[in-house]
């Protein structure tokens, strides 16, 4: 029976980073993991996949519409979609086997297999025993079902099996237009693919600040991508070439029916918790499945912590790591702390979507007098150049301090620029200050001051 200071069960961005942070604090540490490889969801069959076909397609688009304006001509690429998926799979081994690396670096120990936790302070994996003064759960999610929708992952597919397609189908019904249904319904569209996006409520991306998620439908539709909104799903059923998606609208409750070659589910996701014995253990559960926790992570049991997609919160990688980084320093007798305030959220589309803090919606809700500082990429030299001048940055801000409460943008990079306010906000900084801050030109950061800009006088190239 091994003896650890922490046990992490799960080896995603939230277990892994937590493995290495806790070892470099000089604790005893061991990462359970029964996939074959380290990473999670998130490097394997996630996030950077995703990004990876994102990247490749979005170069198929710009050969296709912007080449030959800049007097690059030549005959266009054909699509490898086996080599393609080659590239992809390269991209994620690279990651792992870095992961690996890491581990060794740090001398964190992988216990390869599944856990159960028996008892406080014990975790098992296969026929081995292992004793922890800390045991953490950060087994991440899984895609979440639909009533009346059975995922063979062939025809009728997850995030997971709709990176793994056999072939680029002619046509895709999405099911969810949330972050995971549109980045991969980009890809496919960028294909080739007749994209359709069904969607429940009346607007795509829950939450989403409304005026953004707004133009993003507007350029997302000139793309191809084809939005069926407040649309009920009632089933779906795949046959030998294809399937057939049921729905119901709810202004009117009407019935309709859609046909595809392959659906999509990306209707969210929910907490991995199954087989662990939680249950037995007599851990407090919430009632959407995820494990309840203090504001150390700490649940009902002694020793024994949760943390990443397991928890309440959004389900983000990086919120994740944050909660892991803590969740060691805490660990190790120290203090560990996340501004949930302060994570960004991105849509790596293109263009680009990125926020961070309040939405107008909820300033609006709570009463929060707040001023909007707004600047299109239109004016910015950078964006024009590359053809990616549609989108703009927004900057909301207190009325009377000009303390900055969020920032939304929709355009070139924007999952890079949301963190100059990411930082700007970690610091209580008004938007006097960001544009107070000489930017370097031409880049497309140089919105993101303009917009604070426009939060006090005005813009100066708006």
């Amino acid at each position: 029976m091994a003896e650890f200071d922490v046990i992490i069960i799960g080896a995603g961005p939230g277990g892994y980073v937590c493995a290495i942070r806790a070892a470099q604090l000089g604790l005893k540490v061991a990462c359970v993991e029964g996939r074959g490889a380290l990473g999670g969801t998130c490097l394997n069959v996630g996030c950077i996949p995703s990004k990876a076909l994102l990247n490749a397609t979005h170069h198929l688009h710009e050969v296709h519409e912007n080449f030959e304006k800049m007097g690059l001509m030549g005959a266009n690429p054909t699509v490898d979609w086996a080599k393609m998926l080659a590239y992809k799979d390269d991209v994620i081994n690279g990651n792992t086997k870095g992961i690996e690396f890491l581990f060794k670096k740090n001398k964190v120990t992988w216990l390869k297999g599944w856990a159960t936790i028996p008892a406080a302070g014990q975790v098992k994996v296969g026929d081995e025993a292992h004793t922890a003064k800390n045991i953490v759960i950060a087994t991440g999610s899984e895609p979440s079902s639909l009533p009346g929708v059975t995922v063979d992952e062939q025809i009728i597919v997850t995030s997971t099996g709709a990176l793994t397609l056999g072939a680029v189908p002619k046509s895709m019904v999405v099911i969810g237009a949330g972050v995971i249904g549109l980045e991969m319904g980009s890809v496919y569209a960028r294909l080739g693919t007749q994209v359709t996006v069904v969607e429940y409520l009346d607007a795509i991306t829950p939450g989403m600040d409304a005026e953004v998620a707004k133009a993003f439908q507007k350029i997302l539709t000139k793309q191809g991508i084809k939005f069926i909104l407040g649309a009920a799903v009632q089933g779906a059923e795949a046959g030998k070439s294809g399937a057939k998606v049921a729905y119901k609208l709810r202004k009117d409750d009407s019935a309709h029916e859609i046909e595809a070659d392959v659906v999509l589910v990306a209707t969210g996701r929910k907490p991995y918790v199954n087989g662990l014995g939680l249950e037995a253990l007599g851990v407090e559960m919430l009632p959407r499945g995820q494990v309840k926790t203090d504001d150390h992570f700490a649940t009902n049991i002694k020793g024994l912590y949760a943390i990443g997609d397991a928890i309440i919160g959004p389900m983000l990688a990086h919120k994740a790591e944050d909660e892991g980084m803590a969740l060691a320093e805490i660990m190790a007798g120290k203090h560990g702390h996340v501004n949930y305030g302060v994570i960004p959220g991105v849509v790596y589309t293109t263009p680009e979507v990125a926020s961070v803090g309040a939405t107008e919606e909820q300033l609006k809700e709570k009463g929060h007098a707040y001023k909007v500082g707004k600047f299109s990429f239109m004016g910015n030299a950078r964006a024009k150049a590359v053809f990616q001048a549609e989108g703009f940055v927004k900057i909301l801000a207190d009325k009377d301090t000009d303390r900055i409460l969020g920032a939304h943008i929709i355009g070139p990079m924007a999952g890079d620029l949301i963190h100059e306010v990411c930082v700007a906000m970690e610091f209580g900084a008004s938007a006097q200050d960001l544009a107070l801050t000489c930017h370097a030109h031409p880049t497309y950061s140089e919105a993101v001051r303009e917009a604070a800009l426009a939060c006090g006088d005005g813009a100066i190239h708006a």
